[in-house]
């Protein structure tokens, strides 16, 4: 089995990216789902129906959230009817949406989901290992899901890897998301679980993390802000992971980074 997980998408250009590339790669790599977070693709903060309706059109089977889940007020009226639409699972309880959800695939394949946040220079979330093992626990790999799929919306690596480890031979992937940033260590685990500390985004390079470099920097150099932060709208990078999995285990046998198109060095996923 064949999945492709996607990183922030960010603003415009990642929502473009996503429009133009992703139907491309489904076709050319035989994927059988796709991931992709969307939680800055609606002007950097959130995600619109009309944007998560977007996404979905390209070609996503899921699109999962992170902090910025609720930026968008709207989220809170639809995001109950939309079931491939996944919520961090550790938010507090009573929190519109969910955190896990079982999803068929275009091959018929079964593949769980899960989305957490992190705790390590966040704001306030609840257990997110504690929370994550529940949710696999409840639909075993192997068993009720062909693959799983954890999306950890966090800012340490320590913490990315930590749950890595904690989940190895239970999911098929962990993946990072929140920095923007695509890290190097893609690799598989002794237990046959995939890591990756952060997919990185899909949105414009040219920037700071996505950001029109103006503000940031204004604040780095001053401590005053004097505007909002805005989406830079150059050429994105899609960026993100692919992995091929073992049909009759649901572990990985192979874990690929992917970028394309825009000032990044570009990588392509090889599958035997």
């Amino acid at each position: 089995m064949r999945l492709l997980f996607l990183g922030d998408v960010m603003g415009r250009s990642g929502r473009e990216a996503i429009n133009d590339r992703l139907p491309g790669l489904i076709e050319q790599y035989k994927f059988d789902f796709v991931i992709v977070n969307g939680e800055n693709a609606s002007h950097g903060k959130g995600l619109t129906e009309l944007h998560f309706n977007a996404i979905r059109y390209a070609g996503a089977d899921v699109v999962t959230l992170g902090d910025h889940a609720f930026d968008q007020r709207e989220t809170i009226s639809y995001i109950e009817r939309e079931n491939t639409l996944i919520r961090p699972i550790n938010m507090s309880p009573g929190t519109p949406g969910r955190g896990a959800m079982l999803i068929m695939g275009r091959s018929g394949h079964s593949v769980l989901v899960v989305n957490a946040l992190g705790r390590v220079f966040m704001g306030l979330a609840d257990d997110p290992f504690r929370a994550v093992e529940a949710a696999v626990a409840a639909c075993p790999l192997g068993e009720q899901a062909d693959a799983i799929v954890v999306d950890f919306h966090t800012e340490a690596t320590s913490e990315i890897q930590a749950m890595g480890h904690f989940l190895d031979g239970k999911v098929s992937l962990v993946v990072g998301t929140h920095t923007h940033i695509p890290t190097a260590d893609h690799r598989v685990l002794k237990g046959g679980t995939a890591l990756m500390a952060d997919a990185g985004m899909c949105g414009d390079f040219d920037s700071i993390i996505g950001t029109d470099t103006n503000e940031p920097l204004n604040r780095f150099l001053t401590g005053i802000p004097n505007g909002r932060f805005s989406p830079s709208e150059g050429e994105a990078t899609l960026c993100g992971v692919a992995i091929e999995t073992n049909p009759r285990s649901g572990l990985t046998r192979k874990a690929m980074p992917l970028r394309l198109g825009g000032t990044l060095a570009q990588a392509e996923p090889k599958f035997d």
